[in-house]
């Protein structure tokens, strides 16, 4: 089990990098790009942005969760190239296709997605998703393999070309939402570009021909669940641009952004749990292990959407250079809680993907985008973006519960249910309770509320939700953490 964790925490902590480069980058210049966009500029790039990544999921049609799935069942090199390369040739042909049929329907298609007609801006965005989907692939390609320092080279690459590009393009150029889209995805482009060179002996452009039933056999039932676990993030800000406003949707946008927090243990976990959770072969000792980083998950996400629900306020002020954008201090707690949340149901999806019953999936992302259209109608217009946060959250609560449901004859995991109801109650009455009963403007009351949420962690401990002895062996795991497995002569990695 320490040896798993090792690795887990070596994948994890590789697999932030970039996400930790870019979202301090963010943050950092939230300030230079909030003085030259607008909240309705922000609002529509924002929801082109997201809109990318939903599409992003039906062209890739499941085929990075079948190679991260098939490659751990055959050790043999070669046939393990030839499962890369109809997986890169069947992403490049499916995001090639629809990128150019796209380019040719661009005014109405951004009418219908913005309700706006921006073609050029629409452009940019399909050149995004044909990067995006093929990048997405290739990083895949790279965690299979846990080509950790790679995978980091690459995404740190991605992160400083963007950046140099969007302030060129939005703050000297003054291009507003057509620049910060051509930036975040015209640096991918040409990353894109550089990984395929490095990676050509598992890159193939011919139509896929090979296993391509197999896999979509395996990656098809995942498409349906996948994308109505991420249309969540599209629905509630299409919704506030169509119901209430582009500025609203700018400002649920900035909250979203804020949340990086939150998003960077996110991103690193979805990356690095998947093969982990795949390559261990002895179930018990996987059951084990999915209960344990079930709980240190909730512990350490919690504790960030605790800290993020009591200074919250200071944050968007901070950090945003138009008053305009202050509003999204209403939405920002729950928006990080919703994506806490989302990683929770990651790990309840491997459980499906373990057993290759990934037809599961869909009940349950279906109930969740059922009751996230429900409480969007119900909530937003009493409560505005805080609304849609609320939303959010209860979307994904629905989905846990029933994909929890579903799934748990299929593969059963000894959830530490104790350890993880304690966690939750100590969390959210220090955080709720601070929100309601501390004063919310004064660096009197910024002070006080850092002080409450210090005090979680010894809560935490009290209450026999963390030992000390899990702290000490977690100190001395990340000290022994292994760098990249070395490459054998057949090509694997030991």
């Amino acid at each position: 089990m320490a040896a798993l964790i090792r690795r887990l925490l070596a994948s994890t902590a590789a697999y932030q990098t970039p996400s930790i480069v870019s979202s301090l980058i963010a943050v950092l210049t939230l300030r230079l790009y909030t003085g030259h966009l607008t909240t309705t500029d922000y609002g529509y790039a924002e929801n082109l942005l997201t809109a990318i990544i939903f599409t992003s999921i039906l062209l890739r049609f499941g085929m990075g969760e079948a190679l991260l799935r098939f490659w751990f069942d055959d050790a043999d090199a070669l046939r393990r190239v030839d499962l890369a390369r109809t997986v890169t040739a069947f992403a490049f042909w499916t995001s090639t296709v629809v990128t150019a049929i796209g380019l040719a329907f661009a005014g109405p298609l951004s009418q219908l997605l913005l309700d706006h007609e921006d073609s050029t801006l629409m452009a940019y965005g399909l050149l995004g998703l044909w990067a995006f989907t093929n990048l997405d692939i290739a990083y895949t390609l790279m965690r299979v393999e846990e080509r950790r320092r790679a995978y980091v080279t690459a995404g740190v690459a991605n992160v400083l070309l963007t950046l140099v590009l969007t302030v060129i393009l939005v703050v000297i150029a003054d291009d507003g939402a057509r620049g910060y889209v051509l930036g975040n995805y015209g640096a991918s482009a040409i990353v894109l570009g550089a990984v395929w060179i490095t990676q050509r002996r598992h890159v193939s452009f011919l139509p896929p021909r090979r296993r391509l039933t197999e896999l979509v056999a395996f990656g098809g039932p995942t498409i349906p669940a996948d994308a109505a676990a991420f249309a969540l993030n599209v629905i509630d800000r299409t919704y506030l641009l169509h119901v209430d406003s582009p500025a609203a949707a700018g400002r649920y946008g900035f909250a979203a952004k804020l949340s990086t927090v939150v998003i960077v243990a996110l991103r690193g976990f979805q990356a690095a749990w998947p093969p982990l959770a795949y390559s261990v072969t002895d179930e018990a000792q996987a059951a084990r292990l999915y209960a344990r980083v079930t709980t240190a998950y909730v512990v350490t996400t919690g504790l960030v959407v605790c800290g993020v629900t009591l200074v919250g306020r200071w944050a968007v002020r901070a950090f945003a250079a138009d008053p305009s954008y202050y509003g999204a201090s209403a939405a920002l707690p729950w928006v990080a809680l919703g994506w806490a949340l989302y990683g929770l149901v990651l790990v309840l999806i491997t459980v499906a993907g373990r057993a290759k019953v990934t037809s599961r999936n869909f009940p349950a992302t279906a109930a969740g985008l059922v009751m996230n259209v429900v409480l969007l109608v119900a909530l937003v217009g009493p409560l505005g973006i805080a609304g849609a946060g609320i939303a959010l959250c209860g979307a994904y609560v629905v989905i846990l519960v029933v994909l929890h449901l579903l799934t748990r004859r299929l593969f059963h995991v000894p959830f530490e249910w104790r350890r993880l109801a304690t966690a939750v109650l100590v969390l959210s009455v220090i955080g709720v309770g601070g929100e309601l009963l501390l004063p919310t403007h004064g660096a009197g009351a910024l002070i006080a509320r850092v002080a409450l949420g210090l005090c979680a962690p010894p809560l935490l401990v009290v209450t026999g939700v963390v030992t000390v002895g899990e702290l000490r062996a977690l100190v001395a795991l990340r000290r022994r953490a292994p760098a990249d497995p070395p490459v054998t002569a057949s090509g694997r990695r030991g």
